[in-house]
């Protein structure tokens, strides 16, 4: 029987799984990621944090009495948007920049002047300026590879580069319902550099032997194009079927609901992902567990979630961000956080932090709804924030539907089934 390996490569780290030909799951693994300064990533700690994630995948697959060199297929996402310059050899030209890095105001401006006024890849936080950036800042011009998180891991795993997905490729540009890029990109940055954009699942290459060697698997498996975090983790919660909808409450919130038309609003940072025979509508928060990861460690959470009635709602006011800039629902790169009064019970400050998560969720598919997407049948829910009772009861409020727990919410698994031919 041949296994598919599904490589997911999050905020906080790397979890990866192992499915069979009818898509359920036999081994899972996890790794963390370095602390990083957020200002200077290194994309190689990626690369190191998936080996390490790997070979622990492997040894759960000996110890089951299986092994590495059955995985035949093997697919990876990433957070959208996250990507670094790779010279020739994939080796990084400079630092990486995430999804949630912006204020790239002169690149903006450069795209505006070419880009559809109502194109994706406009704006100060956008992919596409995020791209830009990184080729300007490669003074000694070594740069060949422009390559979005995913990317980087696949052409680590294959030594091939200049590969992508359409899902990844999405919001630096790509025209979602031809899967090429559109001449205007040439005009703001070198086109040689994007990489030539693959449907979901696609295979690519192979895994380069030395690298199937230090790391147990098979030389002839074969690396396919794999997808964004939150599509994986669409595809790893819910059933194929229109009206149906995952919150993935992870680092970041974001929704995705299927649905048979495409919705595009880049003024609010909501954009439609081609699936299958439908599309696949949805945009990504900068709110979310982070947030909380922020003022609280995971034993107080869990701790005081245990304290909170969701049944009496705080009052409090909070837009829960880090930092200054928000994605969608609102696509503002200077939406300053909206987290006082704190109320020096620390179980009701929590609870205004997931009302306020909660409520940022619901303006998500109430923009889809004013848009002509209809509100979701259902809703199911991924990610860490999901196993939590209080914040689900909160969500239920606040949505005026009850959310459903997603058999599996790992994204891990759902770029395994990707792998597996199952998207």
């Amino acid at each position: 029987m041949s296994l598919a390996l599904g490589i997911d490569v999050g905020t906080s780290g790397i979890r990866t799984a192992v499915v069979d030909e009818c898509g359920e799951v036999l081994a899972m693994a996890r790794s963390t990621h370095l602390a990083q300064d957020p200002d200077r990533i290194d994309a190689e700690e990626w690369w190191r944090a998936v080996e390490t994630c790997l070979l622990r995948q492997v040894s759960t697959l000996k110890d089951s009495g299986r092994s590495g060199t059955e995985v035949s297929r093997i697919a990876v996402d990433g957070t959208s948007g996250s990507m670094v310059l790779c010279d020739a050899g994939l080796h990084p030209v400079g630092r990486a920049l995430m999804y949630d890095s912006g204020s790239f105001d002169s690149e903006a401006a450069w795209i505006d002047k070419h880009a559809p006024p109502s194109h994706i890849a406009r704006g100060p936080g956008s992919a596409l300026a995020r791209a830009m950036r990184l080729v300007a800042e490669d003074a000694d011009g070594r740069g060949r590879h422009l390559l979005h998180q995913a990317d980087f891991i696949a052409a680590k795993l294959t030594g091939c580069g200049g590969h992508s997905d359409h899902n990844n490729s999405l919001k630096t540009g790509l025209d979602p319902a031809t899967g090429s890029w559109p001449d205007w990109i040439g005009k703001v940055m070198d086109t040689a550099l994007l990489p030539r954009a693959h449907a979901v699942g696609t295979p690519v290459s192979e895994v380069k032997p030395d690298v199937a060697a230090r790391l147990g698997l098979a030389p002839s498996a074969v690396v396919c194009a794999g997808t964004t975090d939150s599509i994986a983790a669409f595809l790893a919660a819910a059933p194929l079927k229109a009206g149906t909808a995952v919150t993935s409450l992870g680092s970041t919130l974001a929704i995705k609901m299927l649905g048979r038309e495409r919705i595009d609003d880049p003024a609010i940072g909501l954009y439609s992902h081609r699936l299958g025979d439908g599309w696949l509508v949805g945009g990504a928060s900068n709110s979310g567990g982070a947030v909380l990861a922020h003022f609280f460690s995971p034993e107080d959470i869990a701790r005081l979630s245990a304290d909170i009635d969701p049944k009496a709602p705080t009052g409090l006011d909070y837009y829960p961000l880090i930092r200054a800039g928000e994605r969608f629902p609102v696509n503002d790169p200077d939406l300053a956080p909206r987290v006082t009064p704190r109320p020096a019970d620390d179980a009701i400050f929590l609870q205004g932090l997931l009302e306020g998560i909660a409520r940022v969720e619901a303006k998500c598919y109430r923009e889809v709804v004013t848009r002509g997407g209809g509100f979701p049948d259902a809703i199911f829910s991924a990610g860490g924030g999901a196993r939590n009772i209080a914040f689900t009861e909160i969500r239920a409020r606040t949505l005026g539907i009850q959310p459903e727990c997603a058999k599996n919410v790992e994204a891990a698994i759902g770029v395994a089934r990707v792998a597996a031919g199952m998207s």
